[in-house]
């Protein structure tokens, strides 16, 4: 079953330069951390922002083929983790309105979601296995939130070779 999240942040280790895009899920209180590279996180981060690059971007490239052609994008799913890599689905509807699904990397498919406004899932069982699930008490929230993140940064810094990157960055 898939589950719709939103797009919570975008995060940077300061230390590391390391991306990550915080997705949440709409009804429960889990989020679920995907490891992104620096030009997809900053694609996403501008558009949750309402900026525009100068020029376009890849996503925004994108976007503008498929409106070109007639088509729209109907969804992107997150549906698959296989040895901490994330994959991702890009559901299209044609000028004919045949649905086309198209692999992409969770990365390019989010930035292309928030760009046309398209609803964003993730496989349960993805969110049953990789998600966090943070206390739910008001007023520790924040501070509670901020010292998991920064946790987590330290946490999946520390098994990264100077340098690598995440696959599915």
């Amino acid at each position: 079953m898939l589950i719709p999240v939103v797009v919570e942040s975008v995060r940077m280790n300061l230390t590391n330069g390391q991306r990550v895009v915080i997705l949440k899920d709409e009804k429960l209180e889990r989020y679920l951390l995907i490891w992104v590279g620096t030009n997809e996180s900053t694609a996403i981060a501008m558009e949750l922002q309402s900026e525009k690059a100068p020029r376009p971007l890849t996503a925004d490239l994108l976007k503008s083929i498929i409106d070109e052609l007639g088509a729209r994008v109907a969804e992107v799913s997150v549906t698959d983790l296989h040895d901490d890599v994330f994959y991702a689905r890009i559901g299209i509807v044609n000028a004919q309105n045949e649905r086309l699904d198209i692999d992409a990397r969770p990365s390019d498919a989010i930035a292309l979601a928030v760009r046309s406004a398209s609803p964003i899932f993730v496989e349960d069982g993805i969110l049953d296995k990789a998600s966090i699930t943070l206390p739910t008490e008001q007023d520790e929230r924040l501070d509670v939130y901020r010292d998991f993140v920064n946790q987590l940064f330290q946490q999946h810094g520390q098994d990264l070779e100077e340098g690598e990157r995440r696959p599915d960055a």
